[in-house]
């Protein structure tokens, strides 16, 4: 047996499984904690004691179970049917309301329920050649990748500086003939500040247009915050004109990776997102979704979630990530040249710095070196970088050790001053086009930066610093290299 783990997944002989798992526990070893409170983006712990344990029993329950046909397993289109109730029925539909038809599907994930948002706002008016959607710049970046995809155009709305929100005159202005759908947030990830979602989607009616609210990341938060006290602004299908919602279970449901609702306030409003062929002599093709085959296992272990952790389990939920989130935005008043881009109003706590001498960048590398693992945003359109913070319960009894912390970063960041990169470097990628990116000049770059194929440098400041300084095209296509580098295959 010369097989050893991380250098290839097939062996000449097979391997005990005892082995196979000592080898994925040590690769694992590497990865950011998923639990105890210090990882602040990607992943969302509730720290509720046995809860992991629950949902990898019910996900291996239903693990082989397929959704490609809810006849052969009903047990799969029954928690599904009970997921999207339980989702429905939080953000303002079902009986009793003015949305008493609302409908829905479980996807893989808050991508893929966009995606299918603007596949539902395509396909309903086939009379239109080029058609059309109107989000806000701090919409989810799925958008433009369903935009991509789907081959719709999409027409971006400034946000004002001071608030991060889009003028409701700007988006009506940006509606055309052509238009399909308007987007809103609740709240847009990047800043944590939701959308005037009543005037976009009276706007969005007014000119006969859907109106898809983005809720994948506050659609299981901003209910429960509300009934706790905090002001809420109206958001979901208690709004005239919305007519679709967005809400991601593995998020701040605390479910395991990946489970999204994409709802409709009525079935006719669902119908173009599925896709059906008969037209071919195999088995006759109907799905709701992007994949046809999909595994019970995360619908599985959503259900069991929900149904163990109840409403009043995710109030107290909300009731931890509030008094987090209030606890982090002191500790980021309390440090001289930071400052926070917005007031929290859901779950997100994002700061700038006003400083020269504090390079963000370093911060967020200082902040990494001790345990504490943050999101930066790159500089756009007038809008400073930042660093993003997810806040989940887990984090509240850490939230005494972050201002420490983050005190030290700081000065830390202050006394190792700002990156610098050579000029020349700074004047290219100010420059340079991505058509003129080569082989030769991808490899020198990564090079530079400490980009090794198939490893991340430990400090990512002078890459964040390389990104900052290109354009927007440039960036991506800088992300596509550098990536590229790192998914390459063990041989």
């Amino acid at each position: 047996m010369t097989d050893t783990a991380g250098t290839g997944a097939l062996p000449v002989e097979g391997v005990p499984a005892a082995r196979v798992l000592d080898e994925i526990r040590a690769l694992r070893a590497a990865d950011r904690p998923t639990h105890g409170g210090r990882l602040f983006a990607y992943v969302y712990d509730p720290g509720v004691a046995g809860l992991d344990e629950l949902a990898q029993a019910a996900h291996a329950e239903s693990a082989h179970v397929n959704g490609l046909d809810p006849t052969a397993f009903p047990s799969l289109l029954a928690m599904e049917n009970a997921v999207v109730g339980a989702a429905a029925r939080l953000l303002g539909g079902g009986p009793g309301t003015s949305a008493p038809d609302v409908v829905g599907s479980v996807t893989s994930g808050g991508t893929e329920s966009l995606i299918l948002a603007v596949k539902a706002a395509r396909d309903a008016r086939p009379d239109l050649a080029e058609p059309r959607i109107v989000v806000p710049v701090s919409g989810h970046a799925a958008f433009a990748k369903a935009a991509h995809y789907l081959r719709v155009a999409l027409d971006p709305v400034p946000v004002d500086p001071v608030t991060l929100r889009p003028a409701v005159a700007d988006v009506a202005a940006a509606i055309r003939p052509e238009t399909v759908l308007v987007v809103a947030s609740a709240p847009s990830y990047a800043h944590g500040v939701v959308d005037p979602v009543a005037e976009i989607a009276a706007v969005a009616a007014a000119a006969g247009v859907r109106c898809h609210v983005d809720a994948c990341f506050g659609g299981w938060t901003l209910p429960w915050l509300r009934r706790l006290g905090t002001p809420v602004p109206p958001f979901d299908f208690a709004v005239p004109g919305v007519t679709s919602i967005s809400v991601d279970l593995h998020k701040y449901a605390y479910a395991p990776k990946g489970v999204s609702v994409l709802l409709h306030r009525d079935p006719g409003l669902r119908v173009p997102q599925f896709f059906a062929y008969a037209d071919w002599p195999g088995y006759t093709m109907v799905n709701p979704v992007i994949a046809s085959t999909r595994s019970g296992g995360p619908i599985a272990a959503a259900y069991a979630t929900l149904r163990h952790l109840g409403e009043d389990g995710y109030l107290r939920l909300a009731a931890l990530t509030r008094d987090a989130v209030a606890g982090l935005a002191d500790a980021v008043r309390a440090v001289d040249g930071l400052r926070l881009m917005a007031e929290p109003e859901s779950t997100v706590v994002c700061f700038t710095a006003g400083d020269p001498g504090l390079d963000l960048f370093v911060l967020v590398d200082e902040l990494t070196a001790r345990g504490w693992h943050t999101q930066p945003q790159l500089a756009y359109a007038g809008l400073p970088a930042s660093v993003h913070l997810t806040v989940t319960a887990a984090v509240a009894p850490r939230v005494a050790e972050f201002g420490p912390a983050l005190a030290e970063a700081a000065a830390a960041a202050r006394a190792a001053g700002p990156v610098v990169l050579p000029p020349e470097l700074l004047a290219l990628a100010g420059s340079l086009t991505p058509e003129a990116l080569t082989p030769d000049l991808i490899a020198g770059l990564a090079a530079g930066l400490g980009l090794d194929a198939g490893s991340a440098p430990d400090r990512m400041a002078a890459v964040n610093t390389l990104l900052d300084a290109a354009p927007v095209r440039l960036r991506e296509r800088l992300l596509v290299e550098f990536v590229g580098l790192l998914q390459r295959p063990t041989w």
